[in-house]
């Protein structure tokens, strides 16, 4: 039995549930007879809601999908694979993260959606997650306003705060604003190995650079001037980041487990299952973890609130964390026609709506604002639609993913001591200048930090 036939039996219970509440009303989307589809997608934590909805839609229309199911690191090698390939690809809608999908589009590896179907759109209830999935090629950037739409987001990740409402009801605490709240909580709630009183990812990479974001973006940071309009001066190093870097150190220092360095999403998550983790920001596709019987010991008493912030008169610092989900030009014609049919299904109100009942994270404005956010079991849902008016689209070039692994090198130095937060972001600078020159973009950098 494979991984897909396996999880299938796992996940039929929940299937039936809301494809029964599903179908009371009327019916879903008729897209008629399509060939069978395969889609490359990632086994993240929101991967079983998007796997009931996918056997949902195969029950609903009688097509076929199969699920090639592949873990985070190994998803970026196979769909280059595919598209790549002097061959028919094997998927026919790949899933690819945000920081990667400009590679492809300027590769010219996909296949617009409206060359498939002229008459496509993505519903305005759509969550459009800083343009990710329009790309202009006479720019060089991802704008849906002058660019081609080449796909649309499985999922909208962003980070939510989450606390013990047992604990803090019990202790007396308030849900901290800031993050220097967030530290006052912390010595209360600090008594390592029983229990941590923040938590938040230190792992060298895109761990820390994203976890990170929380901070940079409500101090005011930025990593670069105004990309977007051509201008790719370096501002990393500058004292608002440095700010927020060293608010980012004293709070995995002084609240998280002795291996804050090296902390990771598995990590975190048990941490917070086990009832160690009292504070944490993390996914929103995490938060079904909290509430699964079979995994977690504190079920029902995790709750999500809003990021902190730098100060109480500023902003959550909200980076988009989403995926794409893009068909390869070298997919069958059969394929793409299959694809696009899921497409238009799956991103319906109806369609959306069981997806979230059935764990995943729905991108539609309309379903968040539905019913399911009066359910305690979506009781993360205002707080996310209070954060996404905040969302950023970061690192929206071709360099992203480089300028990624170069901040979540010197991050992480900066974490466990082994620079100084000022020296880390002044090398950073000169890694990312580099990375910007090497494209041809016009760029710079700010003067360096006193070190």
């Amino acid at each position: 039995m494979n991984f897909r036939d396996f999880a299938a039996l796992l996940a039929a219970g929940t299937v039936a549930a809301f494809a029964t509440h599903a179908t009371a009303d009327d019916s879903f989307l008729d897209v008629g007879e399509q060939e069978p589809i395969t889609i490359l997608i990632n086994a993240s934590p929101w991967y079983k809601g998007f796997e009931n909805v996918v056997a949902l839609y195969e029950e609903q229309t009688g097509n076929k999908v199969d699920l090639e199911v592949t873990p985070f690191d190994g998803m970026l090698e196979k769909a280059r694979s595919a598209v790549r390939s002097g061959d028919t690809s094997p998927y026919d809608l790949v899933n690819i993260n945000g920081n990667s999908t400009v590679e492809f589009y300027q590769g010219g590896f996909l296949q617009p959606l409206n060359e498939i179907d002229p008459e496509f759109q993505v519903p305005k209830e759509v969550y459009a997650f800083g343009d990710s999935g329009c790309w202009d090629d006479a720019k060089k950037f991802r704008t849906c306003a002058s660019g081609k739409l080449m796909g649309y987001s499985p999922n909208g990740n962003v980070q939510l705060y989450y606390y013990r409402a047992d604990v803090f009801q019990e202790k007396g605490l308030k849900v901290p604003t800031t993050f220097d709240e967030v530290l006052a909580n912390c010595k209360v709630l600090q008594n390592p190995p029983q229990s941590y009183g923040y938590l938040q990812r230190g792992e060298k990479g895109d761990s820390i650079y994203y976890d990170f974001m929380a901070y940079l973006l409500s101090y005011g940071g930025s990593i670069e001037k105004d990309a977007a309009n051509g201008d790719f001066t370096v501002t990393i190093n500058s004292p608002e980041v440095k700010a927020a870097l060293d608010k980012f150190i004293e709070v995995s220092k002084s609240c998280g487990p002795q291996n804050y360095a090296s902390l990771g999403q598995g990590d975190l998550i048990q941490l917070v299952q086990t009832g160690k983790g009292q504070q944490a920001h993390a996914v929103v596709a995490a938060f079904p973890n909290f509430d699964d019987p079979q995994k977690s010991a504190v079920v029902g008493k995790v709750n999500a609130a809003v990021l902190p912030k730098a100060n109480a008169d500023g902003e959550p610092g909200v980076a988009i964390g989403n995926w794409v989900l893009a068909v390869p030009k070298n997919a069958s014609d059969e394929g793409k026609k299959g694809a696009i049919a899921f497409s238009k299904w799956f991103l319906t109100y109806k369609a959306q709506y069981a997806y979230a009942e059935g764990g995943g994270i729905p991108v539609r404005e309309d379903v968040f604002s539905s019913d399911l956010k009066d359910q305690p079991k979506f009781r993360w849902m205002p707080a996310y639609q209070e954060e996404i008016k905040y969302g950023k689209q970061l690192l929206g070039y071709s360099e992203g993913p480089a300028v990624n692994q170069a901040l979540g090198l010197r991050l992480n130095q900066a974490l466990i001591g082994e620079l100084s937060s000022a020296a880390a972001l002044n090398q950073a600078a000169k890694d990312i200048e580099a990375i910007f020159k090497k494209g041809g973009r016009k760029t710079g950098q700010l003067e360096a930090l006193a070190e």
